[in-house]
């Protein structure tokens, strides 16, 4: 299986991934995730204003195979969610780099954190190891 990467993405081994965006952290799940979950029928968010901690379950992601914790990248405050996944969930399999699932304020172990998350690259082969 050929899966797509956003090459301006960091990864989480549970298939996160996020997104700098300003001073702003997007969320997501992978390409992988979505297609492991296939057909997603039902997303649960977090609420603005939520605390979320790195590696800790903050989203739900339910499939027609399974229910899955979305885990945060990083820690900080929930600032956003996209509204648009309750409504079609759907889109997280038909877009998983465009269908971000909440943004965070980071708190200041940013770098930290987003240091122990992989790059595209090396997240391409573990996925690849992973699917051996």
């Amino acid at each position: 299986m050929a899966y797509k990467f956003d090459k301006d993405a960091r990864y989480a081994k549970s298939h996160e991934w996020v997104r700098m965006e300003d001073e702003i952290a997007v969320v997501g799940v992978s390409d992988t995730a979505q297609d492991r979950l296939s057909d997603v029928v039902f997303v649960q968010l977090p609420d603005v204003g939520e605390e979320v901690t790195a590696g800790e379950g903050a989203a739900v992601v339910e499939s027609v195979k399974a229910a899955e914790d979305v885990n945060a990248p990083v820690s900080g405050v929930v600032v956003e969610v996209n509204q648009e996944l309750e409504d079609t969930p759907e889109l997280v399999n038909d877009d998983p780099y465009g269908a971000w699932f909440f943004k965070v304020r980071p708190s200041a172990n940013l770098q930290k954190e987003l240091a122990g998350l992989m790059d595209a690259e090396a997240y391409a082969e573990f996925v690849e190891s992973d699917e051996h």
